[in-house]
């Protein structure tokens, strides 16, 4: 019993840091309708400038900076390649996300290079102990912080004037701009809130019990996207869910890796892409996804 709590509390940590992330698809895709493929090169920005500066400037104004960086990388992007594109195809614009991708990544990691790089934590290896149960201060400090995050944003998303202007965007871009909603600010400022919340899951996702940012770290924010597809990807609630979801399957499915083993090795890390499928082919849309619906 104490495993099973121990794994759940952890899946429900990394879930929260999922849904971060899943958060930033989600947040791009209502404001463009473009599934953003270049969100794990933006997560990988934030934690390579927290990583660097936190020796020199502390760990926390070290943050700051990789968060603000992160948001102007995405803002860069959306404006000087995405803006460019405005009016093509969707899937033209998301093929462009892949590109940007490829290149942002390939420049980040050869600055990184074999390198596992520290981002300075004040929680470092320290466990918390509760009774029979034990988890890693890191967890419940990324739990915490999402928890925090991700209430600012839906309360930001549903009663600022942002959020209004995002969610008519959403809705109906082109009656949206006739009653002066300007499409290319909620654009850019979508861009910029997906590369903040990136920047802060790099951080959880590198800390202990992870050894620190490498090269491959932002393949973990393709674990996020089938939190935010079996979601729905035009639903702010679905990532939170989504999120959660991937994380408990992925703690449970890695936690109880011995008693799977007919399923083969890296079975945890296939388990969210099958729960992912079997969501899709129940609910195409996603458990909160919105239904769209033709007539001919």
């Amino acid at each position: 019993m104490t495993t099973f709590v121990e794994l759940l509390l952890g899946g429900l940590s990394m879930g929260s840091v999922y849904a971060l992330i899943a958060l930033g698809f989600v947040v791009i895709f209502k404001a463009t309708e473009v599934v953003n493929f270049a969100h794990a090169s933006l997560l990988l920005a934030g934690g390579y400038v927290t990583a660097v500066l936190h020796d020199d400037i502390g760990f926390w104004p070290a943050l700051g900076v990789g968060i603000a960086g992160a948001a102007v990388v995405g803002s860069a992007v959306e404006y000087t390649v995405m803006r460019r594109y405005r009016g093509a195809d969707h899937s033209v614009l998301a093929i462009v996300t892949i590109g940007v991708d490829i290149l942002l990544t390939t420049e980040l990691t050869r600055r990184i290079g074999t390198d596992v790089l520290a981002l300075g934590d004040p929680w470092g290896d320290k466990l918390l102990t509760v009774g029979d149960i034990t988890i890693a201060q890191t967890r419940v400090a990324a739990f915490v912080a999402a928890a925090l995050l991700i209430t600012v944003f839906l309360l930001a998303f549903r009663y600022t004037t942002w959020g209004v202007s995002m969610r008519a965007a959403a809705e109906n871009p082109q009656t949206a701009a006739l009653m002066g909603v300007r499409l290319g600010r909620v654009s850019l400022s979508a861009w910029a809130v997906a590369g903040s919340l990136a920047a802060v899951a790099a951080l959880f996702l590198t800390v202990f019990p992870t050894p620190g940012l490498e090269r491959a770290t932002s393949l973990a924010a393709l674990k996020a996207f089938p939190a935010a597809i079996l979601g729905g990807l035009d639903s702010t609630t679905g990532a939170l869910a989504g999120g959660l979801i991937v994380g408990v399957t992925e703690s449970f499915a890695t936690g109880y890796q011995s008693d799977l083993t007919f399923l083969g090795r890296g079975f945890g890390d296939l388990a969210p892409y099958l729960v992912m499928v079997a969501v899709l082919l129940i609910r195409p849309a996603g458990l909160f996804g919105t239904k769209e619906l033709a007539r001919v």
